[in-house]
């Protein structure tokens, strides 16, 4: 199995290759094919330890920053290393996925344009997963890729996230909510009062109703569903959210004597909370629908989202995600997604 890693794009390259090289030692059964400037990967590999047989570099001159307008710079950045990566996972079965720290928009404009679609999916879609207050995971699905969506996409989000919670995180029955202003049946805009009718017909999702964002983190879901633009308000408030209260509780903590003598009996609660918050250990956001899997990190990520970005392309091989949604969609029932 061979997973191709794009080295720049990001703000910290170095701790890609560094977490793809952890994610080889760990993962004995993969590949790694390492995409960008061969110079550069290799003074970023000197003191590494790694089995060389399983490690391949993909020589680039070129790569996408995020100032590039995504769809002219996959056209034209022939040499970049997103290009250079999305033709090779196109072109060599034996490779299963992508993991790039790199734009945002460049990295979906290649999936679509590079990639494309699996049969039956009406759009592809871009899931962050994200910790809960339980322990547990929740993917919010789409958070950006598509900013105006149909009632029929919204659908299809559903099923594809049904399949990655139980493909790579083990969910057997995953519950899945529609992002909304309130709870009840009745509410939300349009779009959402279209889409909870259809929703309820479909038996391969289990749909629990209608959630507020303030609840997304509750544990109480494993996927939420809304368009690209509300799940991004929502997903960009929870990260400004948790930055706020992280921020104010160091701020708290510096501010006394008595507050850091307190912090030293709270070590191990405040180490815990930190841990399950962060979100570089929950590796990327998973570009599902494609024909084949792409994860996006985050451009400042550490080493350890690279190590769960790895991790995540290996089950959803192993799972063959691509079959589980052809067969989730192809077994929807015919709804009327007239507007």
């Amino acid at each position: 199995m061979k997973i191709i890693v794009d080295v720049h794009g990001g703000d910290h390259p170095e701790e890609v290759v560094k977490g793809a090289i952890t994610a080889l030692n760990q993962e004995k059964d993969i590949t790694l094919i390492l995409a960008g400037k061969e110079e550069e990967i290799n003074r970023m590999l000197t003191g590494l330890s790694y089995d060389a047989s399983r490690l391949e570099i993909l020589p680039a001159t070129e790569e996408i920053s995020c100032s590039d307008e995504p769809t002219v710079a996959i056209r034209t950045k022939k040499e970049s290393s997103l290009v250079l990566a999305y033709n090779r996972l196109k072109d060599d079965e034996e490779v299963v996925g992508l993991i790039s720290a790199g734009s945002t928009g460049a990295v979906l404009a290649g999936g679509f344009m590079r990639i494309g679609r699996l049969k039956g999916v009406s759009r592809p879609a871009l899931g962050p997963v994200l910790p809960t207050l339980t322990g547990g995971k929740v993917l919010l699905m789409d958070s950006g890729a598509n900013v105006d969506c149909k009632p029929v996409n919204l659908c299809h989000f559903a099923v594809m996230a049904s399949a990655y919670m139980q493909a790579v995180e083990g969910v057997k029955n995953p519950r899945v909510a529609l992002l909304c202003n309130g709870t009840e049946d009745e509410k939300g805009n349009a779009q959402v009062k279209a889409t909870f009718p259809l929703l309820k017909q479909m038996p391969s999702v289990n749909f629990v109703g209608n959630m507020e964002a303030r609840e997304l983190l509750s544990g109480d879901y494993d996927v939420v569903v809304a368009d690209g633009f509300a799940g991004n308000v929502a997903l960009k408030s929870v990260e400004g959210g948790v930055k706020t209260v992280t921020s104010t509780l160091k701020a708290g903590i510096k501010s006394s004597f008595m507050a850091k003598i307190g912090a030293l009996f709270m070590k191990g609660v405040l180490k815990n909370m930190k841990q399950r918050l962060d979100v570089n250990g929950q590796g990327g956001a998973v570009l599902l629908g494609l024909k084949k899997t792409v994860v996006k990190v985050h451009g400042s990520c550490k080493a350890s989202a690279v190590v769960g970005a790895v991790s995540q392309v290996k089950k959803m091989a192993e799972f063959d995600i691509a079959t589980a949604i052809t067969n989730g969609l192809a077994e929807m029932p015919a709804l009327d997604f007239a507007e």
